[in-house]
């Protein structure tokens, strides 16, 4: 049982995340304050890896940041009854122009639980094969000057370890890609 309640929640804006403003008491000392909560869409992110265990990468701009960011495929869910295994598909086609014959499952996480209650499914993308994009589907403003690359999955692991890959989600998925496929691979009885 939480030790905190909500008493009262207002919206302060409401667009592609919106900004909710809630007053929480402290169960146990009656203390009030307020927390600024954004709401933003769930999503999905994908490692999608080619026959060489290549992970497929984007390099995208990000407002926020200011910044160039090195990210796997990802994107939001289009309606809040969207199935995430069918958003990681539609992502995969509509981002990098692919799609997968086997789409594992790596968990969830939360970005950034401290403010946002968006909530990300990771998948593991494997057998691809090229397809066209959706049709009538058009990458717009940053999507539309992302540059894609594929990379060795113990590079890409390495540098979310040693710090030069810095997207959560992109850092998160890979190890937990290298972890799942290992174990298949101890179990295959091979060492790659």
């Amino acid at each position: 049982m939480s030790e905190f309640r909500t008493l009262a929640s207002r919206h302060a804006y409401r667009g592609f995340s919106s900004v909710r403003i809630d007053t929480v008491m402290s169960v146990s000392d009656g203390r009030t304050f307020t927390r600024e909560v954004i709401e933003h869409a769930d999503a999905v992110a994908i490692v999608a890896l080619d026959a060489e265990r290549r992970v497929a990468l984007l390099e995208q701009f990000r407002q926020p940041l200011d910044a160039m960011l090195i990210e796997i495929p990802a994107g939001t869910l289009d309606r809040v009854d969207e199935d995430p295994v069918a958003a990681a598909h539609r992502e995969l086609a509509e981002e990098i122009g692919f799609a997968a014959a086997r789409l594992l499952p790596l968990g969830t996480l939360w970005n950034s639980a401290g403010w946002s209650d968006e909530r990300t499914s990771l998948f593991l993308a494997l057998d691809l094969r090229p397809v066209a994009r959706p049709e009538g589907f058009v990458l717009e403003d940053e999507e539309a000057a992302m540059t894609l690359s594929w990379r060795p999955l113990e590079e890409v692991a390495r540098a979310a370890l040693n710090g030069h890959l810095t997207d959560a989600k992109t850092v998160v998925g890979v190890l937990r890609a290298q972890h799942v496929l290992s174990l298949e691979d101890a179990r295959a009885g091979t060492d790659r």
